[in-house]
């Protein structure tokens, strides 16, 4: 480092911003080594490019030499003291460094290659740190300013939401990986599965058949699960949030590391029902009490006692519920950020995708965006994400009342962004609302042998799987409960259903 002066004027400048002149976090040797490095084998530039840039140099001349070298370098030319020299002979703070000279005594004292990248770090971290502190004093700034138009909460989304932005940047695992890495992380989710004995690797929904036809939710898939009205997709989806929390287990994993083994922490966004109306539902679900008696409070002793140790039961499991109405997508997104770094999070449910809101004044814009938006979560945050979506009422004006993929409402990019696009059909419901008069006595049994057949029944039509097979998955249904499960085939008579 003695081949380097010390920049004059550098510690002066950096005494800004924080106050009390301590100086704002840098390291101008980091930054001196790293360019002599890049100026000495432009291969160097490649291994860094990814984690800095330009803006992210404290010394502005530093800043400039960077950026003039990484043009050059993405033109596939030499940048090198000399050819630097021809575009930089004329920058004022450069000749205040000595001019053409400094360049030269950069690349004299360039250190190894292998340490490029740890330097390159170190001034990304000092880069963030020196944000934080801007940000930090634009806060104290807003907060001391009293403004009508600038709400305390307002001020709290926004300060959030900038460092969110803050913590997203840099993610160095990006862009392209070796096809053996890829090969590898493939291998290793078969050998889960294959540990389960032949069952699947993703997280399991507590719905045997439902989990045969998907394989469990794997993580990064966005998975639809539409319906009409009163078809239960709030109660399949709080079914399946349920029976993953209720399974949930730590522990070591086959590849060393602790975490998840069995179901997972789960987030719900309830953008149409409250907390308390969902919890209602789930705890209807597991105290087998009607959800409809519960809210009336119309229980028996013993029931009430049932009601009270399931509620306990339930006090562990871990499952977090949003109600905030009409979240836009990115404080989704964001909220399901922190509760990963807080709590964990393991399955995210959203009910449903046409309350979110988007940025555009475009319905279709706007649900494309939030599918998108939907998406982007569940690769980002490497979790399966299931968002609830309505359908529209051409379905009710066929005869089969079966969905198709063209009734997702609003949009076709939902379609096009899911992996997964499953329909809750129950023909129970169609059927009920045909019921002939009472005079029509032949019409009337074949209406109620209809109804045994289909009561207690409903259909889960998987209309789309980018990584699997479409096909219908029966599943049992209990309305008072607002519970599904597994249906008992006739072949298995003799045992009674699993819930």
């Amino acid at each position: 480092m003695n081949e380097i002066a010390k920049i004059d004027g550098i510690e002066n400048q950096s005494k800004d911003q924080t106050g009390g002149g301590d100086p704002m976090p840098h390291s101008i040797e980091a930054e001196q080594q790293l360019l002599g490095a890049i100026l000495t084998n432009n291969d160097i530039y490649d291994r860094v490019a990814a984690i800095i840039g330009a803006q992210h140099f404290y010394d502005p001349v530093h800043a400039r030499i960077f950026e003039v070298a990484a043009a050059r370098i993405a033109k596939n030319t030499l940048a090198s003291p000399v050819t630097l020299k021809a575009f930089m002979e004329d920058d004022t703070g450069l000749k205040e460094l000595g001019g053409p000279a400094y360049l030269a005594r950069l690349a004299g004292a360039a250190i190894s290659a292998y340490a490029a990248r740890d330097y390159a770090q170190m001034i990304y971290d000092m880069a963030i740190r020196r944000e934080l502190i801007g940000l930090g004093n634009n806060i104290a700034g807003k907060a001391a300013r009293v403004d009508i138009a600038s709400e305390p909460k307002e001020q709290i989304v926004e300060a959030e939401q900038a460092l969110y932005k803050l913590s997203e940047q840099g993610k160095t695992d990006t862009g392209f990986v070796s096809f053996l890495k890829a090969v590898t992380e493939a291998v290793n989710v078969t050998n889960e599965a294959y540990q389960r004995g032949g069952g699947m690797a993703g997280i399991s929904t507590g719905l045997i058949d439902l989990d045969k036809q998907l394989g469990g939710l794997h993580p990064s898939d966005l998975l639809i699960l539409a319906g009409r009205p009163s078809m239960g997709k709030t109660s399949l989806a709080t079914n399946i949030a349920f029976n993953v929390a209720k399974a949930y287990k730590r522990g070591l994993k086959p590849d060393g590391t602790e975490g998840t083994v069995d179901g997972g922490v789960v987030g719900f966004f309830s953008l149409e029902m409250s907390a308390e109306q969902l919890a209602g539902r789930v705890l209807a679900e597991a105290s087998e009490i009607s959800s409809h008696r519960i809210r009336q409070g119309d229980m028996t002793e013993s029931e009430f006692r049932r009601f009270v140790e399931a509620a306990k039961e339930l006090e562990a499991c871990p499952l977090f519920i949003d109600d905030t109405p009409a979240l836009p997508i990115s404080q989704l997104a964001a909220r399901a950020r922190r509760l990963k770094r807080t709590h964990g999070l393991d399955l995210l449910i959203i009910d449903y995708l046409q309350l979110c809101r988007g940025m555009s004044d475009n319905r279709v814009n706007e649900i494309a965006e939030i599918s998108m938006g939907m998406k982007a979560i569940a690769k980002e945050l490497n979790i399966p994400v299931i968002a609830l979506s309505q359908l529209s009422r051409q379905v009710e004006s066929r005869d089969d009342k079966r969905p198709q993929l063209s009734d997702l409402r609003e949009s076709g990019s939902i379609e096009q962004d899911a992996d997964v696009v499953m329909f809750v059909f129950r023909e129970e419901y169609y059927k009920e609302r045909e019921k002939p008069g009472e005079h029509e006595l032949e019409k009337m049994e074949e209406w109620k042998a209809a109804m045994e057949r289909l009561h207690a029944k409903a259909e889960v039509i998987v209309g789309k799987q980018r990584h699997g097979p479409i096909g219908t998955v029966e599943l049992a249904f209990e309305a008072q409960f607002t519970r599904f499960g597994n249906l008992v085939k006739p072949w298995q008579q003799g045992s009674e259903p699993e819930y």
